[in-house]
């Protein structure tokens, strides 16, 4: 078959062209290098997007706070009360230990992942790009936008996947250690005083084979969560394509995004606060019934 490159300029979300293309062969399940397109490391037009969406959250926050001051600007405001939402959220899941570490990382990933999302709402997304011809007959062989959503590409899903594994380990040793871990994994939870010695050891067995199925669990987890993220986006990138953009899919889309967004953050959250989030109401208690005391006294 002999085709032709041929750049395609398809003008908005609801240009003709466009459409035909994704009426036929629908979003392409691998992002496609744009700027080289050999080597080990090609640069993909999910990547250019993720960078371009990534410059633009800086720059948009930057100039919304403008420089931080102790009475706070409409724009600092407005930040402000995003990030105390959001820890009003995360803290009572991960813990007051550990929140200072994880919450500019549980932060982050919500901004990014939900903009990501929303990403392939916005005009020319996935809609501009190369057309392959051929010349013979002039029909469109295959298609290749020049951006694409990150989250709708699995590398971009498993990337973000793994930071959050590698980032749930880091903050898993230092604030709880290796010895919490271990004995949440695989110790036994019973009182052995309130026990019989036999029914206590048979317990130990159970809790050790429980233990060894959530290692599994733990160890596929950058799998559920990327492929989780990816499916809903990329299938969300087809349904559009093979609708023509109905209004009814496209707010849709906009509510599964933020929702998608919400469950990353919030599984990440929980598999910090599971090990992490220990003897926070305690020491409340505790700071609580020294208040009292120093009070009394």
């Amino acid at each position: 078959m002999v085709s032709v490159r041929k750049l395609v300029l398809l003008g908005s979300l609801l240009a003709s062209s466009g459409v035909a293309f994704a009426a036929e062969g629908g979003v392409s399940p691998k992002a496609e290098p744009v700027l080289f397109e050999h080597g080990p490391l090609p640069v993909t037009n999910s990547m250019v997007t993720s960078w371009f969406v990534t410059l633009i959250l800086i720059l948009f926050i930057r100039w919304l706070v403008g420089r931080p001051s102790v009475i706070p600007t409409r724009g600092q405001a407005v930040m402000e009360g995003l990030i105390e939402g959001l820890r009003g959220v995360f803290e009572p899941i991960v813990g007051r230990t550990a929140m200072p570490v994880a919450f500019p990382l549980l932060v982050c990933f919500f901004v990014f992942i939900l903009v990501h999302n929303w990403s392939g709402l916005f005009p020319f997304v996935g809609t501009v790009g190369w057309s392959e011809v051929e010349r013979s007959t002039g029909e469109q062989v295959s298609f290749v936008p020049w951006i694409r959503p990150q989250t709708s590409d699995l590398n971009g899903t498993i990337a973000l996947a793994l930071t959050s594994f590698v980032a749930w380990f880091i903050i898993v040793m230092k604030y709880a250690g290796p010895r919490r871990l271990l004995f949440d994994l695989f110790g036994n939870k019973a009182d052995k005083k309130e026990l019989p010695a036999a029914m206590y050891w048979c317990l130990s067995l159970v809790f050790l084979l429980v233990g060894v199925i959530e290692v599994v669990s733990i160890l596929i987890r950058p799998i559920t969560l990327s492929v989780r993220l990816f499916g809903n986006v990329f299938g969300g990138e087809n349904l559009l394509h093979n609708t023509s953009y109905n209004p009814v899919f496209y707010f849709l889309e906009i509510l599964v995004g933020a929702v998608q967004a919400f469950v990353f953050t919030l599984l990440t959250s929980v598999y910090i606060g599971l090990i992490c989030n220990h003897g926070d109401d305690h020491d409340e208690a505790g700071h609580d019934n020294e208040d009292a005391t120093e009070g009394a006294h």
